[in-house]
């Protein structure tokens, strides 16, 4: 079992209503530390903060935010 960070994705708006998700391609973004997280997404996503037209209807965009992500492995197949 391991510790990791990783980024949601939140938006709210009437037509998809609240939706959640952990962003990544494929398999989700994780980082050791929430720093990492942090600094992927001013760097990534950090114009959303400054832009009214994003976080308004029609799209309802929030900031992404690092989140904590248990992460374990099992053994053999689980039912």
């Amino acid at each position: 079992m391991s510790n990791l960070w990783g980024i949601l994705w939140r938006s709210n708006n009437r037509l998809n209503g609240r939706l959640e998700y952990l962003m990544g391609c494929g398999a989700p973004y994780l980082f050791l530390s929430r720093r990492e997280a942090r600094e992927l997404i001013e760097r990534k996503w950090g114009y959303i903060r400054n832009r009214p037209d994003l976080r308004s209807e029609p799209h309802g965009w929030k900031m992404p935010k690092p989140v904590k992500v248990e992460l374990r492995v099992m053994k053999g197949r689980q039912r």
